[in-house]
């Protein structure tokens, strides 16, 4: 454990943005599961509300850094390919 005062609150800090980050991450999960129902249930208008809603998200969360903005591009990608994918069929 840390004993100086700025070890302290460094730790303290930390432990705020691990919240923060995890909760963002679990945000964006449960995001791509929603959007991955939607494409089993085979239905296009859910699942394109879905992604318009996930890439909002994923950017955000890229752009405050808890992602890279390379993994946010990737995922957004999938995604789409995923929904265009069963609109098309």
């Amino acid at each position: 454990m840390a004993n100086h005062k700025s070890a302290l609150k460094r730790d303290r800090q930390n432990k705020k943005r691990q919240l923060r980050n995890k909760s963002r991450k679990t945000r964006i999960k449960n995001l791509v599961k929603a959007i991955e129902s939607a494409i089993a249930e085979n239905s296009p208008e859910k699942a394109r509300e879905q992604l318009k809603l996930a890439q909002k998200i994923i950017d955000r969360t890229a752009s405050k850094g808890t992602i890279h903005r390379r993994t946010a591009a990737r995922k957004i990608s999938l995604l789409s390919r995923k929904v265009n994918k069963l609109t098309a069929a």
